[in-house]
Formats: C-alpha cells, sequence, structure tokens
C-alpha cells in the first residue's frame, strides 16, 4: 500500500511538472501579422493578441537593418513603406519590447522579379559569351531556365552551352562564339511557389578584326592626308616659288642706272 502511494504520488508530481511546462511554454503571446497595399503604400502590421507583459516600445527591422522604432506602449504597431510590394518584398520584423521580448514576421512575397545584368551583351568570335540574370525579390528562385529566340529551351547537355543557377541568380555561358549562330535574343525565366518572371538578353558577336577597324582608319586617314599634302607640292607653279638669285641682282641694277644717270647731270651742268 504504501510503495502504490508513494508512486501515485510521484505520477502527480510529474503531471504538475509538465503542466507547469506546458503553461511556461504557452505564456508567449500569440501575433497577429499582416499588411495591405493602397495608393502606392505598403502598411505592415502586428498586433498581440491576449494577455501579454508590459510594453516599452517597438522597432521594425528589415535584413538586419532597424528601419523604425518608438518608445510607445500597446499591443498594436505599424510600418508604413512608400512603393509597391513587388518592389519592397522580403521578411520584415516586428519587435515588441517588453521581458522578455516579444517577436513576429511579416513575409511580403511576390513572384520572381527577374532582371538581366546586362539588356545587351557584346563578344567577339571565338570567345565564350556570358549572359547573367538575377531575381531581386523574395522568396528566391526554385528553378530557372533560358531560351533563344527562334531556337527553343537550352540544355547543358548541349555541349556549347553552360548553366550555372543558385539562388537567386542564373548564368549561361556560350562556348565557342559564332557570328551566324549565336547572335540574338536570350531569355531567362525564373520560377518560385508564387509565380513565375522573365527577362531578355540581346547577345551581339562581333569578329575578330573589330578591334582593328578604329586603329586602321586612324591610319587610313593619315596616309590620305600625307597624299594630298605631295601631291599639291608638286603641282604649285614656278612663279609660287621664291628666287633668291632674281631677288638679290634686282637691286644691284637699279643702283649702276642711277650712278650712271646722275654723272650724266654732272657732265651737262658743266
Amino acid at each position: 500500500m504504501a510503495a502504490g502511494a508513494a508512486g501515485a504520488r510521484a505520477v502527480l508530481a510529474l503531471l504538475v511538472l509538465c503542466s507547469m511546462a506546458a503553461g511556461a511554454a504557452g505564456t508567449s503571446p500569440e501575433i497577429k501579422t499582416d499588411f495591405s497595399e493602397a495608393s502606392g503604400k505598403l502598411t505592415l502590421s502586428c498586433n498581440i493578441s491576449g494577455a501579454h507583459p508590459t510594453i516599452t516600445g517597438h522597432k521594425w527591422i528589415h535584413k538586419e537593418k532597424i528601419l523604425e522604432e518608438d518608445s510607445s506602449p500597446g499591443a498594436f504597431t505599424s510600418y508604413t513603406i512608400e512603393g509597391k510590394m513587388e518592389e519592397h518584398s522580403g521578411i520584415y520584423e516586428c519587435i515588441f519590447e517588453a521581458s522578455p521580448q516579444i517577436k513576429g514576421e511579416v513575409n511580403i512575397s511576390v513572384p520572381p522579379q527577374v532582371t538581366a545584368y546586362k539588356k545587351s551583351e557584346h563578344g567577339n568570335e571565338g570567345d565564350t559569351g556570358v549572359l547573367t540574370c538575377k531575381n531581386p525579390s523574395f522568396p528566391a528562385v526554385t528553378t530557372w531556365s533560358w531560351h533563344k529566340s527562334g531556337q527553343g529551351r537550352l540544355e547543358n547537355a548541349s555541349g556549347r552551352y553552360i548553366i550555372k543557377s543558385s539562388g537567386n541568380k542564373t548564368e549561361l555561358r556560350i562556348l565557342k562564339l559564332d557570328i551566324e549562330q549565336d547572335t540574338g535574343d536570350y531569355f531567362c525565366n525564373g520560377t518560385n511557389s508564387f509565380g513565375t518572371g522573365d527577362a531578355t538578353v540581346s547577345l551581339r558577336v562581333r569578329s575578330r578584326l573589330a578591334a582593328l577597324w578604329p586603329f586602321l582608319g586612324i591610319v587610313a586617314e593619315v596616309l590620305v592626308l600625307v597624299t594630298i599634302i605631295f601631291i599639291y607640292e608638286k603641282r604649285r607653279k614656278p612663279d609660287e616659288v621664291p628666287d633668291d638669285d632674281d631677288g638679290g641682282s634686282a637691286p644691284l641694277k637699279s643702283n649702276a642706272t642711277n650712278h650712271k644717270d646722275k654723272n650724266v647731270r654732272q657732265r651737262n651742268a658743266n
């Protein structure tokens, strides 16, 4: 009997401890989160339902950066963002300053907002072309794919295409670029649980001699200019060339004539 009573008391004590642990675990109040979009503004809100400790302030955090904080009491807090939800997707954390802190999360999820790293890419014939797309929105892309206008979906197994994708970035490498085969528009497509998005990259392939054209143009201009100067010098009229001998003899002839006239006048006077 005594052993049975002791066992019953042990079981009862264990049940009490479990009940206390469950009560302690359930003391964290429930937070209702929401967001709405209207008039070009996005409003996020957190509201504590049920009993809660004394609140002395609030904080809003996104990507480990404090967006807003206050020292107001109350079980409700909100944060307003200028812009559309596609521009501000992500995880926002609302914090109620209490002992202990109470935290909630507002998740703004959208289809992939895919953009091209460069809308237009250029490559030289024979080199490797690199096209890149990214998705700055939340959640991350789960599936990436590449397509070429007039050709369809591109696959790694083709041997000339290498596709590397990780999270919110994808890269297409095209080996041994060909002017006729590879010039055109390429499309990157990203998919997550909320939808799909895509972007276009235009690829232009240049001849290997393309880099020499500016230099050859300058050389051609110099050759034309030198040729024009040479022809001009060859065709100048003889009277345009100064004669040093004639220029020196003319004054001597004039001085001799003046002396002769002076001597004649002196004899006539005598």
